[in-house]
């Protein structure tokens, strides 16, 4: 076991002055032994959340919500996760093959049926694209959301994981294929980089005050969060790539420093240093900038969440409840949106927003967030694992239930009466979500996976486009080794 030993005064000190605490190498991490204890609480969480994504997609067209049991919007990122879970179902045998690969037909189905188009009603997507959410029911636009790149990045990845695992030569597991090919090569990547060498954040067919004249956001993926993923897919394209320079202009505006011990290139919410790992294996393969820097993108990951972990055991703040078996932030739900008094000090909290700290940014307001650890499980075991049942074993039912652990909680806000936006007080241990997120649902299960037998790793290093995108990258070393 790794042990992490944080002793601060000022903020700063830890951010900038401590010492870097040595890590494992991948190989250590991956080949970590669980504990018997650690097996059985890890086979619950991973069915349990299996289980949201099979129980609470649409099986009509696939979509799966954004949230649960709250009535919701579907989220695409989240069926890009709910077909990396489906697979995974299939290997433990909660779900037949048969069964999965149905669901799986039936989604890519209809994303490949669904009306493309420029109009700003009756249509799923754009150019290849998919709107960020839309509606459960008929698939269309959710309300005015943004086309969105990344959100098309996650569900393609999804299509992806399932194309590399229905490989028979049966008409059914070739139509797989075959979806999965022409969804992927009819998205316009080059068009979503509106003449830059980077790729947009996202297109709107409405006027709105964040677009330029011709639609797009004034924002585009620059380094470093979860953008990784998308410039892979979209270097990698058969059809639409992108210019190889547009990985130099994303690794550019990286920001590599120290916070809590640990040197690694900054973003502060987890989930950024989680999402690409996901489907891509980065353990021992190299772009320029990091072999620049001595380390590969895991470690990374594992840097920052080794960070996280001793700014929790800190708790610079005086936030209730943290500590060195209780740590994690990232995009999630939050209380409400105002400033309460706690114990006398005046807190600011707020509801859904992207928690995290760095040197970069200082987003906490003592919600906790269970897919920080969860995510990060693939990278950190020794301590991801501890704090998960750390956490569901301090507060029970009120954050573990159904589907595995409720987006969020916040111990230090037990104050009474006061109106939420969302979730509930429990006396005497603090405030808790009521929903289950699918994109905070779908890092844990698929990471678990990663962390016992490199599942998901696996079949997508077998996957040409991904394979592509990181040579056109020039990733060298490691799995990629004789394959450029």
């Amino acid at each position: 076991m790794l042990a992490i030993a944080v002793a601060c005064g000022a903020l700063s000190a830890c951010m900038r002055g401590a010492s870097v605490v040595s890590a494992p190498s991948a190989s250590e991490s991956t080949s970590y032994q669980t504990s018997p204890a650690e097996s059985a609480f890890i086979d619950t969480l991973s069915r349990r959340t299996f289980d949201f994504f099979w129980q609470t997609t649409n099986p009509r067209n696939g979509l799966t919500p954004d949230r649960w049991p709250t009535k919701s919007f579907s989220s695409v990122a989240a069926v890009g996760f709910a077909l990396t879970a489906y697979p995974i179902g299939v290997e433990h045998g909660w779900v037949t093959r048969d069964a999965a690969r149905e669901r799986v037909l039936t989604t890519l189905r209809f994303f490949w049926n669904a009306p493309q188009g420029a109009q700003r009603t009756g249509v799923t997507g754009y150019r290849g694209f998919f709107y960020h959410f839309l509606d459960m029911e008929t698939g269309e636009r959710f309300e005015h959301v943004e086309l969105s790149t990344i959100d098309t990045a996650l569900l393609l990845a999804g299509v992806l994981t399932c194309r590399q695992y229905f490989d028979r030569d049966d008409a059914a597991d070739r139509e797989v294929r075959s979806l999965a090919d022409s969804l992927y090569s009819r998205v316009d990547w080059k068009w979503a980089t509106d003449g830059a060498p980077v790729v947009n954040m996202g297109w709107r067919p409405d006027v709105a005050p964040n677009q330029n004249a011709r639609g797009f956001n004034i924002s585009s993926w620059r380094g470093y969060d979860e953008g990784m993923l998308l410039y892979v897919l979209a270097l990698g394209s058969p059809t639409h790539s992108i210019d190889p320079v547009a990985w130099t202009e994303w690794t550019r505006s990286y920001v590599w420093d120290r916070f809590y011990g640990q040197d690694y290139v900054q973003f502060g919410p987890l989930f950024g240093h989680q999402y690409s790992h996901i489907w891509i294996d980065f353990r021992r393969v190299q772009d320029d900038y990091m072999r620049g820097r001595g380390i590969d993108y895991y470690e990374n990951s594992r840097r920052a969440t080794l960070a996280q972990r001793a700014y929790a055991t800190a708790n610079p703040a005086g936030w209730r409840g943290y500590a060195a078996d209780a740590w994690g932030l990232s995009a999630s739900d939050g209380p409400l949106d105002s400033t309460v008094t706690v114990d006398g000090t005046r807190r600011t909290f707020h509801t859904y927003w992207a928690r995290g700290v760095a040197t970069t940014e200082m987003n906490d307001d003592g919600t906790l967030v269970p897919t920080a650890a969860g995510g990060s499980i693939a990278f950190a075991p020794e301590v991801a694992i501890s704090a998960l049942i750390s956490m569901r074993r301090t507060y029970g039912d009120d954050l573990f239930g159904r589907y595995g652990f409720v987006d969020a909680f916040n111990p230090t806000l037990r104050t009474p009466g006061i109106q939420l936006h969302h979730g509930r007080i429990v006396s005497g241990l603090g405030w808790f979500d009521t929903d289950y997120l699918g994109i905070d649902q779908g890092p844990i299960l698929a990471m678990i996976e990663n962390l016992r037998s490199e599942f998901v790793w696996k079949l997508m290093r077998q996957n040409v486009a991904i394979v592509r995108g990181m040579c056109r990258a020039h990733f060298t070393g490691g799995w990629l080794t004789d394959r450029c």
